[in-house]
């Protein structure tokens, strides 16, 4: 990962941090909170995707295709979620003063999030390999494991979302806000921010479409 002044991409880079006369080094925009703006605007792609995803699942019969699609969709952000939580977690415990500074989460979301992690990759990577083997192929196992890894998703994101819900119209709505400056956000900041999340669902969505024909074998 390319480092630049000793941030990377993941902080929402741009720039140099502010020095303020009388305390540490304050990076308002960038760092741990600019981390925390692309997990949380992410956590919200996220959230309305799984919620699609949860409609289509209730009529399977009717929507088995969109379930593909949202599915195979739900790779890009899902990565990114990880790569900044993973980033998070790797900078605080590598020892990153600013990091640091900002504190871990509440130790009952610090166990959660691994759980998190793995119950995502499984979800997604039996989804995926259902998609692949076709219904022909005798995918029961897979199939058993893709609900179960489903119900312990559901099980542990729950707590996850009550958790951080009430805080996302703040993050978000910092990053928006027509004058972001007058709240310490620089533009190039929020531009990166934005892009990495673009990025990641132009990826998801080049996946899905790649991927969305494979319906068709358990809807024949």
């Amino acid at each position: 990962m390319t480092v630049i002044g000793g941030r990377t991409p993941v902080d929402a880079l741009s720039g140099p941090p502010t020095v303020p006369s009388d305390g540490p080094v304050a990076m308002p925009s960038g760092g741990p909170e600019g981390n925390e703006r692309l997990t949380a605007a992410t956590g919200a792609v996220l959230l309305v995707l799984f919620a699609v995803e949860g409609v289509t699942i209730l009529f399977l019969g009717q929507l088995l295709t969109l379930h593909f699609f949202i599915g195979l969709l739900l790779t890009g952000p899902v990565c990114l979620k990880i790569g900044s939580t993973g980033y998070r977690f790797y900078r605080y415990y590598t020892g990153s003063p600013a990091y640091r500074r900002k504190g871990p989460p509440a130790p009952l979301l610090r166990v959660l999030g691994p759980l998190i992690v793995v119950a995502s990759i499984a979800v997604l990577g039996t989804g995926v390999t259902l998609a692949l083997l076709g219904r022909d192929t005798g995918p029961v196992p897979v199939l058993l494991l893709h609900k179960a890894s489903f119900i312990c998703w559901i099980a542990v994101t729950a707590v996850h979302v009550l958790a951080y819900l009430w805080r996302l119209p703040r993050l978000i709505g910092a990053d928006l806000r027509r004058h972001p400056a007058r709240h310490g956000i620089t533009a190039p900041r929020r531009v990166v921010r934005w892009s990495l999340l673009a990025a990641a669902l132009g990826a998801g969505l080049v996946v899905a479409l790649a991927g969305v024909h494979l319906a068709s074998a358990w809807t024949g």
